[in-house]
């Protein structure tokens, strides 16, 4: 019988509906405690609380805690880890640890979108799926995986895409790489290329700061990171790839200080390219050094780019780490 470790960080699926109010707040007891047993017939289980959080709170200090205790449970001889974490921010965390460990045992995070007494709460019918998935052998070396609503994603390019819908997490452009049906995991795809690296850190992250372009965007936000310190920029670009013109003394700053920036698309589905050719198109930006991305969300590139820079990867080698 496979040794699992489930790790609470806390999120809606430790949290409990006020019947009167339907506020939706932590309490004092994890109700994820008081089913503790009922999973028996998956695995040898053991639970611990390492945060009781909204996921919102959860910053990369809390991160680097978490792979911490992911990388003893590997060698305290655990065949699979899953982590349960609220949704806000639970892509994040999944990416930045698929970046960080290099695991042979399967990692799993799972959550919920209804606190645990509400009618069609999904919090244990979540947590089960995930532990399915960290005790199937076909999840080995997959990469740090996201379980929810019987799907099974890749920590990569999986991200919420609704307020509130059971089925909030999906995987645009290119879907689930599995199921889980009944007391199995069937796998369909597979993630071709996985990235780890070696972080040189083990509090402070460098700042990466994000933002998103909208119409009329000038270069006054993107000169107020420069002046907060920031590492890096990332920018949810227009289209494929561009900026009004506007921006362009504000990237120009950026990279001549040398601050990498990094352009995603703002658009939910497609790929970043340099095509247009005009001021403040991407053609232009890429010739001064901006570095596209293929497929990956903001959030996602932020969290990529403050890795990559937390491992000692020079700035005029980061191009490279984005193809």
């Amino acid at each position: 019988m496979k040794k699992l470790l489930i790790i609470n960080t806390g999120g809606t699926i430790s949290m409990s509906e006020n019947q009167l109010t339907g506020k939706v707040a932590p309490t004092s007891e994890n109700p994820l405690g008081k089913n503790a047993n009922i999973f028996d017939y998956i695995g040898q289980i053991t639970s611990e609380e390492l945060f009781h959080l909204p996921s919102p709170h959860i910053t990369e200090k809390e991160m680097l805690i978490l792979r911490a205790r992911v990388l003893l449970a590997k060698e305290e001889g655990f065949d699979g880890v899953v982590i349960t974490h609220g949704t806000d921010t639970l892509e994040e965390t999944a990416y930045f640890l698929e970046l960080t460990i290099k695991n042979t045992i399967p990692v799993v995070l799972t959550g919920a979108m209804r606190s645990s007494n509400e009618i069609g709460s999904d919090g244990l019918a979540n947590l089960r799926s995930a532990l399915i998935v960290a005790a199937c052998k076909d999840s080995m070396n997959k990469g740090v995986l996201v379980v929810m609503n019987d799907e099974v994603h890749t920590a990569t390019y999986v991200t919420k895409t609704h307020t509130t819908n059971l089925a909030t997490f999906q995987t645009p452009t290119f879907g689930p790489i599995g199921l889980v049906s009944k007391n199995d995991v069937i796998y369909f795809q597979q993630l071709i290329r996985c990235e780890k690296y070696q972080l040189e850190v083990e509090t402070d992250m460098p700042k990466v700061y994000l933002l998103k372009a909208y119409a009329g965007m000038d270069s006054t936000l993107i000169e107020a990171v420069l002046e907060k310190g920031a590492k890096g920029l990332v920018i949810e670009a227009l289209g494929a790839g561009n900026l009004p013109p506007k921006t362009v003394q504000g990237v120009r700053k950026c990279l001549q200080t040398g601050i990498p920036v990094v352009f995603v698309s703002r658009a939910f589905n497609g790929v970043t390219q340099d095509v247009y050719d005009y001021e403040g198109g991407g053609k232009r930006f890429k010739q001064e050094g901006v570095i596209f991305t293929t497929g990956l969300s903001g959030q996602k590139a932020r969290m990529k780019l403050m890795v990559l820079l937390a491992s000692g990867i020079e700035p005029t080698e980061l191009t490279n780490y984005f193809k």
